[in-house]
Parts: C-alpha cells; sequence; structure tokens
C-alpha cells in the first residue's frame, strides 16, 4: 500500500513523501488564490470552491481567510454551509458536512493524528480518522473538533468546545471535553436566548424581520 492510500485508510503513514507533498502543493496553490480574491469576488470564490472541494453543493460559503492542510481537496460540503473567517480544516482525509452547518470564527476541524510513541513521532508518522458532521449543526466560535467524530443532525456546538467523541442529533454540547449538556426541544420552540421570545410570525416566514 503506497503512502496516498495508507493517508485515507486510517494507517499510519508517512506525510512528508514525495509523492504527497507535490499533491498537496499544487492543492494549495488554489487555496491561496482563494485567499487572495477581494470581497467584491464573490463569484470567483465560488468558482475557485467548485475546484478546489471535493464536493459543494450550491449557496456554500467560506468567510476568507480559510485554512486547509489539502487545500479542501478531501472536504465534502453540502447545500448551504456558511463559515466565518479563520476556518481550518485538517482535511488529510474525508470532513463530510452537511447542508445548512454553520461554522463560527477561528473553528478547527481536524482528521489527522499522531502516535503517543515518542520514536515514532521523531519520524513525522500520521493517522488520519474521518470526521462527519450533519445537517444544519452549528459550531461556535473557536471549538476544535477531533479526529474520527462525528455530529449529528440539528445539534448545536458550543464556542470554544473541544469535541474529541461523537455528538448525537438534536442537542446542546458544550466544553472540554465537549459533553451534551441538554436536548433541543419545546423551551427553544418558544425561546430563541435566554427570556427572548421567538416571534412566530417571522419562524412561519409570514413576515420579514424589522429592526
Amino acid at each position: 500500500m503506497d503512502n496516498l492510500a495508507r493517508m485515507r485508510s486510517g494507517r499510519i503513514y508517512d506525510p512528508n513523501a514525495a509523492e504527497l507533498i507535490a499533491e498537496q502543493t499544487a492543492a494549495l496553490e488554489k487555496l491561496y488564490d482563494f485567499n487572495a480574491t477581494r470581497p467584491s469576488e464573490g463569484a470567483r470564490r465560488a468558482e475557485l470552491l467548485r475546484e478546489m472541494l471535493a464536493a459543494v453543493g450550491d449557496d456554500c460559503y467560506i468567510e476568507p481567510p480559510f485554512h486547509a492542510n489539502w487545500g479542501g481537496r478531501n472536504v465534502h460540503f453540502g447545500e448551504g454551509v456558511y463559515a466565518n473567517f479563520n476556518l481550518t480544516l485538517v482535511d488529510d482525509t474525508d470532513i463530510h458536512v452537511g447542508d445548512r452547518v454553520m461554522f463560527g470564527p477561528n473553528v478547527t476541524v481536524s482528521t489527522a493524528g499522531h502516535p503517543i510513541q515518542p520514536a515514532l513521532r521523531e519520524r513525522a508518522a500520521q493517522f488520519n480518522l474521518p470526521v462527519r458532521i450533519g445537517r444544519n449543526v452549528w459550531i461556535g466560535a473557536g471549538a476544535l473538533i477531533m479526529p474520527g467524530v462525528e455530529i449529528g443532525e440539528n445539534s448545536v456546538i458550543g464556542a470554544g468546545s473541544v469535541v474529541t467523541r461523537d455528538i448525537p442529533a438534536n442537542v446542546v454540547a458544550v466544553g472540554t471535553p465537549c459533553r451534551v449538556v441538554r436536548e433541543i426541544g419545546a423551551h427553544d420552540d418558544r425561546f430563541y436566548w435566554r427570556d427572548r421570545e421567538v416571534d412566530v410570525a417571522i419562524v412561519d416566514g409570514r413576515l420579514a424581520p424589522v429592526d
């Protein structure tokens, strides 16, 4: 098995192998171009995302600067994904992101790990485990998503959380390490923040929000 196959298999491999560096450098050139776009170049940004990512649905937006170890080559976005500035994707293997996921500023999603054994680390040995984020998840600012994690649909990850294990669907989870604190339920149907009530007409789409 060559290093490219090992990279995507979850097995230990050499990330500095010449055949990997050449491909990675080509991917990073496109990432450089994306980050060099001006705010008025929305169409160019969308075009570059289609070239960079393994898959990208309609209406996706990433606010530069965007950082990705393989330039997004192993990233799969659904539709309507939004990422605020400084999204970092360590995409040495697959990162799957469902429809309508929102990333706050400075979020990191990492698929890469290194062995604990010191002699292996000295040789820069690495392994990668895929990450899956379900549809309509909100990941708060500064959160860290670790290798092999799966987050279920509709869940909310609190700002600054470190997600080391799977998080189920339809929950709020926060902390270091990230833990479920409650399910999303009837309270959230009525209140959008503390004691501030939801305007039902807006949620139902009957009225536009008014300042």
